[in-house]
């Protein structure tokens, strides 16, 4: 890598307990035991106020998980094939199906996920876990799907505005993943202040980001963090859809 040509600068906001953005620019490499042949990086922890974990990684041919991942009680999961080539093999329990791109998956607590790319393609992939949150009577179950097979929906009656609900909203699910896209001007409709908090990565375009008392600009392969209750909404600004896949917590009172 070598020397810099300049001063050093980042992009990057880190606000414990309020929000992050973290662009690609300045992120390390994180090894996780049990996986062969990936190169991931954490981008949400506990560590600075997210429940949850959220990880981007590339995967190489042959890359393998040795051991299951997140089998813990009380620990679902979630894997994003974002972009790349090849095929993906995900092992939930006793089911294992072959993810392409734009293909996902979900694990119920306590199942956790296993890994294999058998392909000669490389990927990159999302992936994501938090503690479940039970509820009696109901309960999550194991979910594929893929986003090119799920319809744009209009998103709060704006003709510019667009969202697609990865997983299913019953009681037994106490998260969801969206895929929500701005086309250029668009915008919310207003500055949300919500209980509930995000892990977004932007998948194209770019825009301003309203976050707390800041206007910050986003981009493509940025990563950012919503806290609960900080202001947010954004302006998709450029010459190209802003679109970006975010986790949310929902489907259960707060605690005390």
């Amino acid at each position: 890598m070598g020397y810099p040509k300049g001063n050093l600068t980042t992009r990057a906001v880190v606000k414990p307990w309020s929000y992050t953005v973290i662009p690609p620019e300045g992120r390390v490499k994180n090894v996780l035991p049990f996986f062969e042949g990936f190169s991931t990086t954490i981008l949400a922890s506990p560590k600075y106020g997210a429940s949850f974990v959220f990880y981007i990684s590339t995967v190489e041919p042959g890359a393998r998980t040795t051991r299951t991942w997140s089998a813990e009680e009380g620990i679902e999961t979630f894997v994003y094939f974002m972009d790349g080539e090849g095929e993906l093999s995900v092992k939930i329990g006793g089911e294992e199906k072959v993810l392409k791109q734009g293909g996902y998956a979900y694990s119920p607590a306590g199942v956790g996920m296993d890994f294999a790319n058998r392909s000669k393609g490389t990927m990159r992939i999302l992936f994501y876990k938090q503690r479940y949150t039970p509820i009696e009577g109901h309960a999550a179950r194991t979910f594929w799907g893929n986003v090119n097979d799920i319809q744009e929906r209009i998103y709060d009656d704006m003709a510019n505005v667009f969202i697609q609900d990865l997983l299913p909203t019953d009681l037994g699910f106490d998260m969801n993943f969206h895929i929500l896209s701005f086309e250029p001007a668009g915008c919310h409709p207003f500055i949300e202040t919500h209980v509930q908090e995000h892990g977004a990565y932007m998948l194209s375009g770019q825009g301003v980001y309203i976050l707390g008392d800041d206007y910050v600009q986003v981009q493509k392969e940025d990563f950012v963090w919503f806290g609960p209750f900080v202001q947010q909404a954004v302006y998709a600004t450029g010459r190209e859809r802003l679109s970006y896949i975010y986790s949310k917590d929902f489907n259960r009172d707060a605690e005390i």
